[in-house]
């Protein structure tokens, strides 16, 4: 039994070693900024390791064989810190990504003679090297007091709520799926409690100097007003009076300072509560 038990757990952790992803993302010669073809193969990638419990994000930039070492060095350099600062763009945690390296040039092995430029071509580039937690961390959701309960309780102005586990795709003004019950139970709360008058403020998280996040779905960087004004248009939809509502981007001036998921929110900024006659 004993023998059992250490061939099944010396098979998972296979499993999950298994399951490190790598990507490759190729640049035009002496170029460090990402085609606009490699820019969508990348976005496809960062959608595959999104629900992925992520221990540490590895980025290696590498030339082909031609003009030299120091020159190399730096553009191999530059190649690795255009792809770190797409991922923080789109919301990736930069407290994961553990290296970011130019390596600078690879050796030409030539296989054909006329296959010199594809080499090289495929040389060109930034490898990225994500590595899964083994094993899994266990799930710890914030205990707080729901938004929910918040907004059936005594409200005044100023009172900012979040919006518990309404979160969002990364990159995305979607709302995971498990949250979208959560968004109608505050409809009705907000329907019932007409004397509310708010503020629907839309976050991101990852960004650099509190920027704001690049909406994949418009590729405008606009992704926390795209936020507020999607959960808007549903609490309109709801028959929630728009009067009552106003919807504003807040960049990431506001991180609260957990897991990154949670800054991929919306909150709600109480501006006027009228009297209940």
């Amino acid at each position: 039994m004993k023998n059992v038990f250490l061939i099944s757990l010396l098979f998972t952790h296979f499993l999950w070693a298994q399951e490190e992803l790598k990507h490759e993302v190729f640049f035009e010669t002496d170029q460090f900024e990402i085609t606009e073809t490699e820019q969508s193969r990348l976005l496809v990638f960062l959608s595959a390791i999104e629900n992925i419990d992520i221990e540490k994000i590895s980025i290696y930039g590498f030339t082909d064989d031609r003009g030299s070492a120091s020159y190399n060095l730096a553009l191999s350099q530059k190649r690795a810190n255009s792809i770190k600062t797409i991922f923080s763009n789109n919301e990736v945690d930069e407290s994961l990504i553990t290296n970011v390296d130019g390596k600078g040039k690879i050796l030409l092995k030539l296989i054909q003679e006329e296959n010199i430029s594809k080499i090289r071509g495929l040389n060109r580039k930034v490898v990225i090297i994500v590595s899964p937690v083994f094993p899994p961390k266990p799930i710890v959701e914030p205990k707080v007091k729901t938004a929910k309960e918040t907004l059936e309780g005594d409200i005044k102005i100023g009172d900012n709520i979040v919006l518990d586990n309404i979160l969002f795709q990364t990159g995305y003004s979607y709302l995971l799926p498990e949250s979208i019950k959560t968004l109608e139970e505050i409809s009705k709360v907000l329907l019932k409690r007409d004397d509310i008058y708010f503020t629907i403020q839309g976050h991101v998280c990852c960004t650099q100097n509190s920027r704001d996040a690049i909406d994949r779905k418009t590729n405008k960087r606009n992704l926390s007003l795209a936020r507020a004004k999607h959960i808007y248009d549903y609490l309109v939809k709801k028959g929630i009076d728009s009067k009552r509502m106003k919807f504003v981007g807040m960049r990431r001036k506001f991180p609260l300072g957990g897991e990154a998921k949670y800054d991929r929110r919306v909150e709600i900024l109480v501006t006027y509560v009228s009297e209940i006659n």
